[in-house]
């Protein structure tokens, strides 16, 4: 566990400074363009690269040392930031080095996250993984938690330049702490391997043969659709009646709740079977999801982010136990970057889709004389922002459903008969 706990520590700096440039260049792109489809573009260009290669990674986390892998994950990806702030230290203010920038630290992210996920197996008892999980969610959502209210103070007195600039130095942390445990670990004796084609149907295999992780992926990826919304289109909807500012630190205490959801399950785990937790925690953070976007005042949007933000650990915690304990550690690099393709391009349909949604269709609908201005218009609010809402309202009631029909499945109710 202590070998685990230094890398934790190093991945949750890194995600400090990540979460504080991804803050901070969404705003900037708003601020520069107006556009909820620039910000989307920005999103899904910082993802997509690694979805789509994220397979590819999973086979070399099979192939080769993990560690060394994720050193170079790591190191690599700060090069895309830095193009960024090179750019702007030269004056160009464009949108497109941005765009080059974040796609640059999206290819190489997707040699980090499946080598990441496989070490957890590599370090750990079966016994200490829904521990670890909650762990890792807390690292990874400290960029939802620290990372806005931090970017967003400063913000208030300086420019972007500063945040990509610590940024860069939260990459440097991390490849030290990594390269610290892999001096500790025996290496890898290196394996034979089949052709890449090969590997990556065996990933595919080995998840569509394990019908409970199956399901659990199917899952998942209708769940990242309904994510991707709500991390898209909340920085757009609060800053129409707010700054920067007000909305750093509204997402920063919202994101408390995925604090205490985190704790809870790294100190006490799962106190059930992780089938029922699953299910309920799904449906649960569809509700208040839907609950956020019906909110007209900050209130309101808090609470229900907060509550959603609270439920969201058990239900990736769940996903996690039963994916690893379904998939031989031997194979697990392959499987979890053909999982990471598999419910991410839910993510990045989301990033396609919800910009374009939001400029030319709901937001118009809730102006003046627009299609649902007399009618949706009245209970949930009207003008700019409430198109907005509207669609994390949807996205909320879409979630709940998916879950709901995903955990009546003969898989999920022949694995809970089990437990």
């Amino acid at each position: 566990m202590k070998k685990f706990l230094m890398i934790w520590a190093g991945e949750l700096i890194s995600s400090i400074g990540s979460g504080m440039t991804a803050f901070a260049l969404s705003l900037y792109v708003y601020e520069k363009t107006g556009s909820v489809s620039f910000v989307s573009l920005i999103t899904l260009l910082a993802y997509m690269p690694t979805i789509l290669l994220s397979p590819f990674g999973g086979i070399l986390a099979d192939r080769y040392d993990r560690r060394m892998l994720m050193i170079l994950g790591d190191f690599c990806s700060g090069l895309g930031v830095l193009l960024i702030l090179w750019q702007l230290q030269m004056g160009n203010e464009s949108v497109w080095p941005i765009l080059a920038g974040v796609t640059i630290s999206a290819v190489f992210v997707a040699l980090l996250e499946p080598s990441y996920r496989a070490t957890i197996t590599d370090l750990l008892t079966e016994e200490e993984y829904a521990q670890a999980s909650g762990m890792v969610q807390l690292a990874g959502n400290a960029r939802y938690l620290i990372s806005p209210a931090l970017a967003g103070m400063l913000l208030a007195w300086t420019d972007i330049r500063l945040i990509l600039l610590i940024d860069i130095g939260t990459f440097l942390v991390t490849v030290s702490t990594v390269a610290v445990v892999r001096k500790t670990i025996q290496k890898p004796v290196p394996k034979e391997h089949q052709g890449m084609g090969q590997e990556l149907r065996a990933g595919l295999e080995v998840i569509t043969g394990q019908k409970t992780v199956l399901s659990v992926v199917i899952l998942m990826a209708g769940i990242c659709f309904f994510i991707g919304f709500v991390q898209t289109l909340t920085g757009p909807m609060v800053l129409a009646v707010s700054d920067a500012k007000t909305v750093g630190f509204l997402e920063s205490a919202c994101a408390v709740g995925m604090v205490v959801g985190s704790i809870w399950i790294g100190i006490k785990g799962i106190q059930g079977k992780p089938v029922k937790v699953l299910c309920a925690a799904g449906i649960l953070c569809g509700i208040f999801m839907a609950l956020a976007g019906a909110g007209t005042s900050l209130i309101w949007t808090g609470a229900g982010i907060f509550l959603f933000f609270l439920c969201l650990p058990f239900m990736n915690t769940c996903a996690d136990v039963l994916v690893r304990t379904g998939i031989p550690n031997e194979l697990q690099g392959r499987a979890w970057g053909m999982i990471s393709l598999l419910t991410q391009a839910g993510t990045a349909l989301a990033y396609v889709s919800c910009g374009v949604l939001a400029d030319y269709i709901f937001e118009p609908m809730f102006q003046e004389n627009g299609l649902l201005f007399h009618s949706i218009g009245k209970l949930i609010g009207t003008g700019e922002g409430r198109g907005i809402g509207f669609m994390i309202i949807l996205a909320g009631i879409g979630m709940a459903a998916v879950t709901g029909c995903v955990c009546k499945s003969r898989h999920f109710q022949g694995d809970e008969r089990k437990g």
